[in-house]
């Protein structure tokens, strides 16, 4: 039997008067790398507490391998977690770290040796085994954490905010080592993280939190390419999406007063909100006049601000020659480029 299926049943979870989770429903296949993504607050963080045991939830279940295990406590689960603060015993040697959760277990001791050298090989830390954690960097301490969690063979992995201690060049050479070693384990992971970037890269699949609900489930390249509503169109992507409310007739938009033909629109004329990738907007002779507020040089891109007519929009350009701050463009997008939203819903037409 596979192991690492979850199914998160309807959770709700309240404190007080103030429901934190209304109403969780996930699906996570074995093996698979799965992020809650959404912005501080969302309730993503909740959700993984809830699905490790450490805090129940106040109505639904949570099912693993087609077992309800809502009532089980957290040791009981086999599951095994990595906080964004490492949670390593500071007067313990890094080998005794990793071996905690097996001796805890009850692992025979000649057993447990051999287990902590292949988990901490597995992670590249094998020589550091004698030494304590005040004597790591933050990086090597990640790399102890997931060892540790590696040790036990659990049947998931749980990581909350695992990389957000660390700076920006460890951060993604531990993302790319996170990748792989998950893949060589094949365990089920879950993954939050407020970073849209880690979860992008990272995971097979995302559910993309706010304001206690999941707006949308699927791939990170689905969710990019067809945000659902609004919300999710403004939090994918950096930078966001620009989200221009206007009128939607005969299959074009109204830009600065100029017609921009638009893809996928119902029949008839309504108030909709259109979005535009910055990555989407083309500086092309004929298009519809803005002025250039702002040039950023990201060194192989160049960001945009701009000024249609009243409304401020991004542009993210990759070649040809960089317009001068004050100067007046050109712009256009693709009619396939053209995301449309209910104005009213804010749900995708």
């Amino acid at each position: 039997m596979t192991r690492g299926e979850v199914h998160l049943d309807g959770i709700l979870k309240r404190h007080g008067a103030t429901t934190v989770l209304k109403g969780i429903d996930v699906r996570i296949a074995p093996g698979e790398f799965f992020a809650l993504l959404g912005p501080s607050g969302s309730g993503k963080s909740t959700t993984l507490r809830i699905l490790a045991g450490l805090d129940s939830p106040s109505a639904g279940r949570v099912v693993v391998d087609g077992e309800d295990v809502t009532a089980l406590d957290a040791r009981d689960r086999d599951v095994a977690m990595v906080f964004q603060s490492y949670a390593l015993y500071p007067h313990m040697s890094v080998q005794q770290n990793i071996a905690f959760p097996l001796e805890m277990a009850g692992t025979p001791k000649a057993e447990i040796s051999p287990a902590v050298r292949e988990a901490a090989r597995k992670v590249r830390i094998d020589h550091l085994l004698d030494r304590r954690p005040g004597q790591l960097s933050g990086g090597q301490q990640q790399r102890v954490a997931l060892a540790r969690a590696i040790v036990r063979k659990a049947r998931l992995f749980l990581l909350d905010e695992p990389l957000s201690n660390l700076d920006a060049k460890l951060r993604l050479e531990t993302r790319f080592e996170l990748k792989k070693l998950q893949r060589s384990l094949g365990v089920t992971t879950v993954y939050v993280t407020h970073d849209q970037e880690e979860a992008m890269t990272l995971a097979d699949r995302m559910a993309v939190f706010m304001d206690g609900l999941v707006q949308q489930v699927g791939a990170p390249a689905e969710v990019f390419a067809r945000p659902n509503s609004v919300e999710v169109a403004a939090f994918i992507g950096s930078p966001p999406m620009n989200l221009v409310p206007t009128r939607y007739r005969d299959g074009a938009v109204t830009l600065n007063g100029r017609q921009l033909p638009a893809e996928g629109g119902p029949a008839g004329e309504r108030d909709v909100i259109a979005g535009i990738r910055p990555g989407a907007v083309r500086l092309e002779p004929g298009g519809i006049p803005a002025r250039v507020e702002l040039v950023e040089n990201l060194g192989d891109t160049v960001l945009l601000d701009l000024d249609c007519g009243g409304t401020p929009m991004r542009a993210r350009v990759s070649d040809g020659p960089i317009p001068a701050e004050g100067e007046t463009v050109a712009i256009t997008a693709r009619p396939r480029d053209i995301h449309l939203f209910d104005a009213a819903t804010r749900q995708r037409l």
